[in-house]
């Protein structure tokens, strides 16, 4: 079993949620829902594992929060 992280976002244009693997190159979706999307990126990254290992440009570390005040 294998686990990425994909980062999700709703693109001001389409209003479709695009979710990428940051520093997986190729790994990237959009989709109209959260679930349509994760099944759309599971996809496409097994679909990149079928052509070996993936160099991954950069390891994801996590999100977070910068707060400024008003």
């Amino acid at each position: 079993m294998r686990t990425f992280s994909a980062v999700i976002e709703r693109c001001a244009d389409t209003g479709l949620l695009v979710g990428y693997v940051p520093g997986f190159p190729g790994a990237h979706s959009q989709a109209e829902t959260l679930e349509e999307l994760q099944v759309n990126l599971r996809e496409v990254i097994a679909m990149l594992l079928e052509d070996g290992e993936p160099a991954m440009e950069s390891d994801f570390v996590g999100l977070q929060q910068i707060v400024l005040p008003a």
